[in-house]
């Protein structure tokens, strides 16, 4: 009996060796982690699994004058555009700043510590123009301004922004009865390049969000119902599904993204949310959990 014990005390103090060996390289490659998600070398794999875990739905605190127009995203916070006023929250939608901004900020999009503000103080959807078209650039921690461009090639109304690839691309409103929707590239100056077209249908007013996530562009859109545009990289049309993402889109790293929504009520105010939506072959998009979250089931 002595000798049994004493065998499996000598067993279980292997079996103990060989699990913190074997459980060593995990935390090593942890700590490599942890010290790669600053590097500029690495895509930031821990940073995927954090927001993996950090992003899921959320409600900015608050209720605002106008409706939501758009949200973008960066490591820590939400940027939330409610026409009147810029929004900055944390990532559970506590508010860390708010500024009072001009009428119409559009849609929104973050770059290299900067928010970029798609703005129009003209008219909208005027087929003659008198748009008066705009990026206005506002410091992310801050949310104080730093410059404003002209855009006023954006003939409708700049109402929307995305960022690949060095470029910038502004998109906006759309007279009734015009079959395309029009994109302006501008390079990381701010000077214009070229215009594309989306044969895409006629869409309500145009479109009013974008952004660039998982190698295609995601376009959301007004009207009953409310349109989803999906194009390549290109601009080609690859998708129209029946979807509300017209006041935000914004793409997360590891093949999900957000999309928001929001409400107003008379002497109230309006509110904002974002929900995670995962890419689906019948709808462009649906809603999700965080499981689902690495599923891919593009039809594209």
């Amino acid at each position: 009996m002595a000798i049994n014990l004493a065998f499996r005390k000598e067993v279980q103090g292997v079996n103990m060796l060989i699990r913190v060996l074997l459980l060593l390289p995990l935390a090593v490659g942890f700590g490599n982690a942890m010290a790669e998600e600053s590097d500029p070398k690495y895509p930031g794999t821990l940073l995927c699994l954090k927001q993996n875990q950090q992003f899921g739905n959320v409600t900015c605190d608050g209720t605002y004058r106008h409706h939501l127009q758009g949200v973008c995203i960066d490591k820590k916070a939400i940027y939330w555009s409610f026409t009147t006023t810029l929004v900055k929250t944390n990532l559970k939608g506590k508010v860390i700043k708010k500024i009072e901004v001009g009428d119409h900020h559009g849609d929104l999009c973050h770059h290299n510590g900067k928010i970029y503000v798609a703005v129009n103080f003209g008219r909208f959807n005027d087929p003659e123009g008198n748009a008066d078209s705009w990026v206005y650039v506002y410091d992310a921690d801050t949310l104080k301004e730093m410059a404003r461009h002209e855009t006023q090639e954006v003939f409708h109304g700049a109402g929307g922004i995305g960022y690949r690839d060095s470029h910038f691309f502004v998109v906006g409103g759309l007279p009734d009865g015009v079959e395309e929707n029009y994109v302006y590239e501008y390079d990381g100056e701010f000077k214009f390049l070229t215009k594309h077209v989306i044969k895409s249908g006629h869409t309500h007013l145009g479109i009013q969000t974008a952004t660039f996530a998982h190698d295609r562009w995601w376009f959301g859109c007004y009207g009953e119902p409310k349109m989803l545009l999906v194009t390549d990289a290109d601009f080609q049309l690859l998708g129209r599904y029946e979807f509300d993402c017209s006041l935000g889109i914004e793409g997360l790293p590891d093949g999900r993204l957000l999309s928001a929504s929001g409400r107003c009520e008379k002497d109230k105010g309006c509110i904002g949310s974002v929900r995670v939506v995962l890419s689906d072959a019948k709808a462009g998009l649906k809603y999700g959990i965080a499981e689902e979250g690495l599923k891919d089931d593009r039809p594209y």
